[in-house]
């Protein structure tokens, strides 16, 4: 489950509830919910499930 997710610089990182680090990616953070976290690559919005994994 996604509970914090941030913007540090060119990077976005996404924590639990215990503020475990998930994953982290490149890009501007466009928006998340406790499931996916969208992010703006190049151009190109991406979401990513709580795995790190590419959904959309």
């Amino acid at each position: 489950m996604i509970a914090y997710v941030e913007q540090r610089g060119l990077n976005v990182y996404v924590y639990d509830s215990n503020r475990r680090l998930l994953f982290s990616c490149g890009g501007e953070l466009v928006g998340y919910t406790s499931t996916s976290v969208t992010v703006k690559q190049s151009g190109v919005t991406r979401v990513f499930n709580e795995r790190g994994q590419m959904v959309r």
